[in-house]
Order: C-alpha cells, then sequence, then structure tokens
C-alpha cells in the first residue's frame, strides 16, 4: 500500500527570528510495505510538539549543536524530527503492532514517520508505546512527557526548593513555565510569573494560581519591578528567556538563590543579544546558576514524575495548558508564533484524524 505524506522542511538557515516563508511544505510518495528482515515502524502523526529550541537546531553550523546530540542539526531540505504521538499502522519489529499508540522523540514534522530501528534498538530506543488512557492523548505530548518532566526535573532536582521560599518563574505561561508554577505552588511556595499579556497575567492568577504576575512588556524597569513583587528578594529563579530579565532577577536574587536556566528564548533570534547578569553578585551572595536537560534527570525523576504528576491530575489540581493548531500545513505558523508570543501554554500541532 502507497499513501502521501506531507511534510515540512526549511527552506534555509534561520538565524533570525523565523518566518512562515522559511519553510517549505513538501510531499512524497511512502510505501506502507516493510522489507522483510527490517525492524522500522511507520507511524502516522497524530499530534506533533512545537517547540521553541528547534529554532537553535535550524541556525547556521555553530558549536552548541556539536553538545545536542540528542537534537543535532538540521539541514535545509532535511526531515525535521521533535517529539510527537502517533498510531502505527507498519512494522517490522515484534515490540511494536499495526495498531498501537507510540510517542517519544522521533516523530517528523509530517503526516507520517518512519522510526529506524533494529536488534540494538538505536533511534528505537526512543520510541514507546501509550498504554495509559485515562487522560486526552494529547497529554502525552507535553504535561506527561518533555515539557513534564522538564518541568518537574528543573524545579525538584536543580532548584532543590524548600518550603515557602519565593520563586520568579519567566515565560509562566509557557508548556514549561505554567507546569513549573503549578508544581511550586503544591509544593508550598510562593509564586510570581511574567508573561506578555494581560490575558496570559490573568489566567496564571485567576487559573493556575499564581500568587502574582506581571506584564513584563508594560514595565520600563524589570529590576524594579521584581523589587516591588519581591521585596524580601527572590531564593529560585526558574528562567525560560535569558536576556535582561536573567540580570534583573540576579539583581534581586537572596544569598545561596538558585537559577535554573531551562531557555533563553529572548536571544535565540538576536544573535547580540545575551544576558549579562552581575557576576560580583553572583560571588558574594553565592547564587548557583545551573542549564540543564530533560535528558540529564530522566531516568532518576521519571517515576516520581509520574505518580506525583498524575496525582495532581486525578485530583483536579493541576491545570494544562494546550495550543492546538491543525493540518501539516499549519506548522510554519504555529512555529513562527512561538517567537511571537502567540501560544498560551503547550504549542502542538493535531495531524490527522485518527481513522
Amino acid at each position: 500500500m502507497e499513501v502521501t505524506n506531507r511534510y515540512v522542511v526549511i527552506k534555509h538557515n534561520i538565524d533570525g527570528a523565523p518566518l512562515e516563508s522559511d519553510f517549505e511544505l513538501r510531499t512524497e510518495a511512502l510505501s506502507l510495505w516493510i522489507e522483510p528482515g527490517k525492524y522500522d515502524v511507520i507511524v502516522k502523526n497524530l499530534y506533533l510538539s512545537v517547540d521553541p529550541y528547534q529554532l537553535n537546531r535550524m541556525k547556521s553550523p555553530g558549536c552548541f549543536q556539536q553538545d545536542m546530540n540528542f537534537a543535532g542539526a538540521i539541514c535545509p531540505g532535511q526531515k525535521i524530527n521533535g517529539d510527537g504521538i502517533g498510531r502505527v499502522v507498519a512494522s517490522g519489529n515484534p515490540e511494536f503492532k499495526e495498531g498501537d499508540l507510540v510517542s517519544w522523540y522521533c516523530m517528523s514534522w509530517g503526516e507520517y514517520s518512519i522510526i529506524k530501528m533494529s536488534p540494538s534498538n538505536m533511534e528505537g530506543a526512543k520510541l514507546r508505546k501509550i498504554e495509559m488512557m485515562e487522560f486526552p492523548l494529547s497529554y502525552h505530548v507535553a504535561l506527561l512527557s518533555l515539557s513534564g518532566i522538564t518541568a518537574y526535573a528543573g524545579f525538584f532536582e536543580v532548584c532543590k526548593p524548600k518550603k515557602r521560599e519565593k520563586l520568579f518563574v519567566s515565560g509562566a505561561s509557557g508548556s514549561v513555565g505554567s507546569l513549573v508554577g503549578q508544581y511550586a505552588k503544591l509544593f508550598g511556595c510562593y509564586v510570581v510569573g511574567c508573561a506578555g499579556s494581560q490575558r496570559k497575567v490573568d489566567l496564571l492568577k485567576e487559573k493556575l494560581g499564581f500568587d502574582e504576575a506581571f506584564n513584563y512588556k508594560e514595565e520600563t524597569d524589570l529590576k524594579s519591578a521584581l523589587k516591588r513583587y519581591f521585596p524580601d528578594g527572590i531564593d529560585i529563579y526558574f528562567d525560560n528567556v535569558g536576556g535582561e530579565m536573567l540580570e534583573a532577577a540576579i539583581e534581586n536574587m537572596n544569598p545561596f538563590g538558585r537559577v535554573a536556566v531551562c531557555g533563553a528564548i529572548s536571544e535565540y533570534t538576536d544573535k547580540g543579544r545575551r544576558g549579562a547578569p552581575n557576576m560580583v553578585n553572583v560571588v558574594y551572595k553565592r547564587i548557583t546558576i545551573q542549564g540543564f536537560l530533560a535528558a540529564d534527570h530522566y531516568k532518576k525523576v521519571y517515576k516520581d514524575f509520574l505518580s506525583t504528576t498524575l496525582e495532581h491530575l486525578q485530583g483536579g489540581k493541576l491545570h494544562v495548558l494546550e495550543d492546538m493548531s491543525h493540518g501539516v500545513e499549519s506548522i510554519p505558523s504555529a512555529f513562527a508564533g512561538l517567537f511571537r508570543g502567540d501560544n498560551v501554554g503547550k504549542k502542538m500541532v493535531e495531524l490527522l484524524a485518527d481513522d
């Protein structure tokens, strides 16, 4: 059997803010037949994750891409892989059968994915079955996948919180920030978040239970703004944006404060924009600044992450924010919109009806 597969590629390396015109929608004929002896799996994609860090893979080659062994550089015309969910339509691997729902970091930005596998498993090690169907399928793209693990590991493993400590979260209405704030509140911290619109600020306070939130676009002096919201200083800063916000947070940190650097989206589209915190403050306040990836902590925290998250979900204490686009042709605009601040919560694309 043969199907038509539409997929998205970049036309050229992207070194500034991405535009829809930087992408191209291509079409190919795809056979759903797997050669005997091959362990490959063919998946019909249902949901794809759209994440800001992918822009770093699309840039002109740089040394940081060599360090991203889980997400190396993407060349123009090359298929883009990322987190997603799909249904198996053909399999040469006895561990996966037709009809299985699967997820993980090996789905193409297209309507179908070919997962190259072998007896040693290689890339297929990232493919896993979805067997827990208590919650919407889309939850397995964000909350119960990389966004959730990133938030949980970043807060509990990197920030090492204590009850009643004061936490500041930037990018607080995004897929990770919105979860960090909720985990922190449920743990017993005082939580303030920032976002880029009044609508997002209201959502943080009224739906997600943040103690305070503010629109950073309305602030002319971020250091003074944080001083207003944290008159006694910040104990923990969960950084999703970098740049001037990182500088302002460091200025307001308490002694022995911790900074978990999850992302730096404000710096992704501007080569000349870099956070330059006051290092004298870092030294004399003994502040810890640590970058991290979910993969660093996956094996250690996954069991606790899953049990804690499911308990909060079942108790109605954890709220999921999803921002859904539809169809493979919407991927470029969905991705570009991340850098305009269009999304609220986890941005993803629903691709095909699961018939």
